[in-house]
């Protein structure tokens, strides 16, 4: 699996909050799979490029 997610990043995006260890793993899963109905989205219109639209 690939670390897309950084948690001093989650911490500065939610400063009045602390954030669990689990949180980026989460989010990350979250993320990939995002990424990856996008991908399939991009190549269903016979595309090779990722694009905001497709998320």
């Amino acid at each position: 699996m690939v670390d897309l997610i950084i948690k001093s990043k989650i911490k500065a995006a939610v400063p009045d909050l602390s954030v669990a260890g689990d949180v980026p793993e989460a989010l990350n899963k979250k993320v990939l799979e995002l990424l990856d109905a996008a991908s399939k989205r991009a190549k269903l219109n016979g595309r090779r490029t990722l694009q905001a639209r497709d998320l």
